[in-house]
């Protein structure tokens, strides 16, 4: 009896240790839990509102349901058919060609390649930010096995794409300065080093629906580098250097023929000035002569003004009268 006493008394305490003591459990301060019962999360009577991004199709297939989240606290208990799952949403950041599944890929992860529409093949470095959604947390652990993997595979395709179809933006004047500077280097890579923040933010937009196909908030794509290959970097360093000789040139020229207008359009205004300063007092005599007229005083000025000449002559030459 002793023996079957110690038994069960070894058994309450082993019960005691790995499901009561063992149970209990808590949440840190970046961290969120969910809690599962029989293998079945606990889930919330609310829709799911991360999917306003998503199309009608894409809305039917990863419908994924609102689960009950255990805040940061505790302590907390569970019951030995319950698992409860932690999960991280502080901010990580990863290379733009980090892979979950091969991290050798991608020159360690370091630097990403992708084809230009002119076919080269650049290396692409850079960073992205992103959390766990607290929102789906029912898609980052249930919906896909590996999330970070089917995100940062999305990330890439997403990249590669627009790299391959990027267009620079139209000229506003195809006869402008800047317009002769682009025909010169026509290339596409100098185009995406010229518009990495219209590339990053065409990342962040086209990455707005992972949160609600994966469960990951992507919070920003950092591309900071676009490097073609060794053999097409001198040329291109040739084209940027007739670049900027024909930029100097344009800019020179253009400053030369801005002097010579300005220049020209100050000489006009200075001859205009003095033939408006010739031009004053005649109109002014004018004037005062239209008044002596309209007041009858003409014939006396007109012959004061005679006797001034007639003073002022030495020989006066007069008709002589033929009555």
């Amino acid at each position: 009896m002793g023996t079957l006493a110690g038994m069960v008394v070894g058994v309450m305490a082993w019960f005691v240790v790995r499901y009561l003591l063992g149970g209990v459990y808590t949440v840190g301060p970046n961290e969120r839990a969910v809690k599962t019962v029989f293998g079945r999360a606990e889930r919330l009577a609310e829709n799911l509102a991360v999917t306003e991004h998503l199309s009608e199709e894409e809305q039917e297939r990863y419908a994924h349901p609102r689960v009950r989240v255990i805040p940061p606290g505790g302590p907390y208990f569970r019951m030995p058919w319950e698992r409860v799952y932690k999960v991280s949403v502080a901010t990580q950041t990863a290379s733009i060609g980090f892979d979950p599944e091969d991290p050798a890929a991608n020159q360690g992860g370091d630097v990403l390649e992708a084809v230009t529409k002119d076919q080269l093949n650049t290396g692409i470095t850079g960073q992205i930010r992103y959390t766990v959604s607290e929102q789906n947390l029912y898609a980052y652990l249930f919906g896909v096995k590996n999330p970070v993997a089917h995100v940062m595979g999305f990330v890439h395709s997403i990249l590669r794409e627009r790299l391959a179809n990027f267009e620079a933006p139209p000229r506003e004047a195809q006869d402008s300065p800047e317009a002769l500077i682009q025909n010169v280097s026509g290339i596409s890579i100098n185009d995406l080093r010229k518009n990495l923040r219209d590339i990053n933010d065409h990342m962040e937009m086209e990455c707005t629906p992972s949160a609600a196909r994966y469960g990951i908030t992507l919070n920003a794509a950092l591309i900071t580098g676009i490097d073609p290959p060794q053999e097409v970097e001198s040329a291109l360093a040739a084209i940027n250097t007739a670049h900027n000789h024909v930029s100097s040139d344009i800019s020179l020229a253009q400053a030369s023929a801005d002097q010579k207008i300005v220049q020209s359009r100050r000489a006009v205004e200075i001859e205009t000035l003095k033939a408006q300063a010739e031009v004053e007092p005649l109109v002014q005599m004018a004037a005062q002569l239209r008044h002596l007229r309209q007041g009858g005083g003409l014939g006396a000025y007109l012959r004061n003004v005679r006797l001034g000449l007639y003073a002022k002559a030495r020989h006066v030459i007069q008709e002589a009268d033929r009555g």
